[in-house]
């Protein structure tokens, strides 16, 4: 399966070592085929130069060693395909239908309502009960 992850679940894993999101990341890393797009690795860059600067570095590391095809997330992109509470939010799920996601992995609730066939959005621990099993 292809599966992307937003910013907020990279933010967890890589910065605030959340059990469950490393979890997520080390099954899609040895079984499903990892996307990021650009608009969250920008995002990711830059909430952590903003909140914890001093962890650059751990982003950087993580982006060189992990495995993983960049969907490139247009300047233009078209509004409209979907409904979403945040449109700050509209890129990330735009870049995830473009770069053919099976499921987008996140924790943010503005995604609960989006009505979509494709690609399926869950939070973390739905990803670990639907995939992994219970914690």
């Amino acid at each position: 399966m292809r599966v992307m992850l937003d910013t907020n679940v990279l933010i967890s894993a890589l910065i605030l070592r959340s059990s469950t999101i490393k979890r997520v990341i080390d099954d899609i890393a040895l079984n499903q085929e990892l996307l990021l797009s650009t608009f969250v690795i920008d995002e990711l860059k830059a909430v952590v130069a903003l909140k914890w600067p001093d962890r650059l570095n751990a982003i950087d590391d993580f982006l060189r060693r992990a495995s993983f095809e960049t969907i490139i997330t247009p300047d233009d992109i078209p509004y409209g395909l979907f409904e979403i509470r945040d449109k700050e939010d509209y890129p990330v799920l735009y870049s995830a239908i473009i770069g053919a996601a099976d499921i987008l992995v996140t924790g943010d609730k503005d995604f609960a309502e989006v009505e979509i066939d494709k690609p399926l959005i869950v939070t973390p621990s739905e990803y670990v009960d639907s995939f992994l099993g219970s914690i």
